[in-house]
């Protein structure tokens, strides 16, 4: 008799720490459509050629992409320089959903000092993409979005980032 009394207590409690957990826990905070975006557009452009003592990165043959180049705010060849963009990306069929297919985009400005990791899942070889941003640091800590990446010419892209912040009450200037 004694077993079955301390059973039923234990199920008894359990169920009322449910409960009360589940009335008095604190809500999450739900994404609200209505929060700002911030959009970006900058450049990727072929660094200038390297100096003797610098190497430089290559294409593979086996289709892996490695990549180094610069971001700019322009288009043009004399645009500020505003960080760079480094990646790995295998555009094979079997690939496509790779972890390893990663842009990562750093920021060195005065508005912006900071990372956002930008997955390419289902990279192909297209003009025009769309790409997830999975988080940054410093000024884009913990962001998420999109970016649209369109290929201007064989060295020179164009990326518009379109981000939001978590928990935030306001946007980065």
């Amino acid at each position: 008799m004694l077993p079955n009394i301390i059973f039923c207590t234990a199920v008894s409690i359990a169920i009322l720490t449910v409960a009360l957990l589940t009335l008095f826990s604190p809500v999450p905070h739900a994404e609200n459509p209505n929060d700002p975006w911030l959009a970006l557009s900058l450049y990727i452009q072929q660094s200038q050629v390297p100096s003797s003592g610098t190497k430089r990165v290559a294409q593979s043959s086996d289709g892996a992409l490695l990549f180094h180049r610069k971001l700019t705010q322009g288009p043009e060849n004399t645009s500020p320089v505003i960080g760079k963009a480094q990646g790995f990306i295998i555009p094979v069929q079997h690939f496509a959903h790779s972890a390893f297919n990663l842009i990562y985009l750093s920021f060195h400005t005065r508005e912006y000092s900071g990372s956002l990791s930008v997955e390419a899942k289902n990279f192909a070889h297209k003009e025009r993409g769309k790409l997830d941003v999975v988080g940054g640091t410093g000024s884009f800590a913990f962001a998420r979005g999109f970016a649209v990446f369109t290929q201007i010419d064989h060295e020179f892209f164009h990326l518009k980032l379109h981000l939001k912040f978590p928990n935030r009450s306001h946007m980065i200037p």
